[in-house]
């Protein structure tokens, strides 16, 4: 699966007001009416039923110059939001400084999915913040950015 370049998202929620977050590749829109999204946890995950429990969740989409907030947000436990500023979204799930673009969600709906769990997203807030930056894409092991033609 190495083969496919995807785009690196920062999942957040806030549980009891606490945030908790996990980076992810597996981030995909799944309709525009309604507008929902879906995400892919792993059942290993220790920030997922964090979020989970809050019902909301924000894909923050990471621009090509943020792999070090991948690499707080890739790592197991830990004070991920400790340096990290943020604001709470309109579910109060946190969206992170310096982000390109948020996709605030309910949780609509799980899936079990083998070792991880499909999960829906009801769009209520979306923004693009920085359309001047490109994304943080991941392929074959390593991060990378765009290059427009």
């Amino acid at each position: 699966m190495g083969q496919f370049c995807t785009g690196v998202v920062i999942v957040t929620g806030a549980a009891d007001g606490e945030p908790a977050g996990f980076a992810a590749q597996s981030f995909v829109s799944l309709s525009l009416e309604p507008p929902l999204v879906a995400l892919c946890p792993a059942k290993t995950s220790t920030s997922w039923p964090r979020i989970r429990a809050a019902g909301a969740f924000c894909i923050n989409v990471l621009g090509a110059d943020q792999q070090d907030v991948c690499a707080v947000f890739a790592r197991s436990g830990g004070a991920k939001f400790e340096r990290m500023a943020w604001r709470a979204g309109v579910t109060g799930a946190p969206i992170l400084d310096g982000v390109i673009a948020y996709v605030d969600c309910s949780l609509e709906a799980e899936h079990d999915a083998g070792d991880h769990t499909i999960a829906v997203g009801r769009v209520q807030n979306l923004a693009v913040l920085d359309d001047s930056r490109g994304p943080l894409l991941f392929f074959r092991g390593q991060y990378g950015q765009f290059a427009a033609a």
